[in-house]
């Protein structure tokens, strides 16, 4: 059999070992960590583009059909009901602060 000194030898080198393999485990998962926080800000960022484009193209829409010749009640009616949408939105937010 081995001797005592062998068998220690063999149980630091295995704990060594299993340090190791914990320090580069901890390295990942603190890199994935931050990816994935990465990863979160760009996903509010397009969100946010999004809304925006969204809300450009509500004003395109509404702008072209300022162009047609026709009916404007239903769009001065949307469009004031956009002006009190906004002024519901900016409410809340000076409540909320």
């Amino acid at each position: 059999m081995f001797d005592f000194e062998t068998l220690t030898t063999g149980i630091e080198f295995k704990a060594r070992q299993l340090a190791d393999e914990v320090s580069r485990l901890r390295r990942q998962v603190a890199e994935s960590d931050s990816r994935c926080r990465a990863l979160e800000e760009a996903l509010k960022d397009k969100e946010i583009l999004i809304n925006n484009l969204k809300e450009e193209n509500k004003l395109v829409k509404l702008g072209n059909k300022l162009n047609e010749k026709g009916d404007t009640t239903e769009l001065k009616l949307k469009i004031n009901q956009m002006i009190r949408a906004i002024d519901r939105s900016l409410e809340t937010l000076q409540k909320t602060e």
